[in-house]
């Protein structure tokens, strides 16, 4: 199909998203040729919005428009626990579960030595400077199972524990729905660990 330069254009950039191939990113780019010009209009100002207004919180790193994210200003939100995950999108997964109701701290990334990230890299040090207010009773880590989460998470447990804070992790193992005859090896060992008494 020959397309005009600007709708190639528009299709090429919308293929840059992730898990968009170049079928849906030509689907996409039709439906927005194809839409009036107010919902193009509408749209285009919110992606420009999003880069232009959107900052990190002074405090924990993640998602703001200001100096600080509306969860750190959330009144109901205790200072006594602090959840520790990679990057923004996992503050976001967290809160979606409606459970927790302590405050958060956004690593941007997890120790990898081989591609030169090491603690200097990361939102580290920002995060004991916080705990050594006092307020913080425990850290929970809940960076990925991979080597690289797991590396960051007994990283951060060993700069931690001098300062008495309590440092858990958590619980890797069976999804619901899942099969346990059909689980790996390494999910299956990390779920006998992480049990707890019913």
């Amino acid at each position: 199909m020959n397309l005009t330069p600007s709708l190639a254009r528009l299709v090429e950039e919308l293929g840059k998203l992730p898990g968009i191939g170049e079928k849906t990113a030509t689907r996409l780019a039709m439906f927005i040729l194809n839409s009036d010009r107010e919902y193009a209009e509408a749209l285009a100002e919110s992606v420009w919005a999003v880069k232009a207004e959107t900052t990190l919180c002074q405090e924990c790193f993640g998602l703001a428009e200001g100096e600080h994210c509306p969860t750190c200003l959330d009144p109901k939100r205790h200072d006594e626990e602090i959840c520790v995950v990679e990057e923004p999108a996992d503050m976001l997964a967290v809160e979606k579960v409606h459970e927790y109701r302590g405050k958060y701290h956004v690593l941007h990334g997890v120790l990898a030595p081989l591609d030169g990230i090491g603690p200097d890299e990361l939102k580290i040090a920002p995060l004991l400077e916080r705990l050594r207010k006092g307020q913080t009773q425990e850290v929970i880590v809940a960076t990925n199972p991979t080597t690289e989460g797991e590396a960051t998470a007994l990283y951060l447990a060993k700069v931690i524990e001098p300062l008495g804070v309590r440092v858990s992790r958590i619980a890797h193992g069976i999804p619901m729905g899942g099969d346990v005859e059909y689980t790996d090896v390494v999910t299956l060992g990390r779920a006998l660990e992480g049990r707890r008494e019913m």
